[in-house]
């Protein structure tokens, strides 16, 4: 069993930016892909994104439209902990934002782990 735990949220001005950690436990942090996700009150759990593995120690990122060019994905395997980098935040970006351990696809079922979630509030 994996266990993800995340920190780094809270409330933020328009145009500001927060990075999110998600650190992983209890399995090898080195085999899963990961991935980001977000869900506002009222909406669907969404994509944000994945940074999956190419090759050894080579990663690809897929992003949203909605937030490519803002957001920048990392990992940091040593640490078995993945990042967010949110850069000129917007209203629109208000949401619970969840990691995951799975295969790195863009569907929030495919995924098996996943964090406990924390609020990110972006004020206008």
């Amino acid at each position: 069993q994996v266990q993800l735990v995340e920190s780094g949220g809270g409330l933020v001005q328009a145009g500001g930016s927060l990075r999110l950690s998600c650190a992983a436990s209890g399995g090898t942090f080195s085999v899963y892909d990961m991935g980001w996700f977000r869900q506002a009150p009222g909406k669907e759990r969404e994509f944000v994104a994945t940074i999956k593995r190419r090759g050894y120690n080579t990663y690809y990122a897929d992003y949203a439209d909605s937030v490519k060019g803002r957001f920048t994905v990392s990992r940091d395997n040593a640490k078995s902990t993945v990042y967010l980098q949110m850069n000129s935040l917007k209203s629109d970006d208000t949401a619970v934002y969840y990691c995951a351990a799975g295969p790195g696809t863009r569907r929030a079922a495919d995924y098996d782990y996943w964090g406990q979630g924390t609020q990110i509030t972006v004020s206008s």
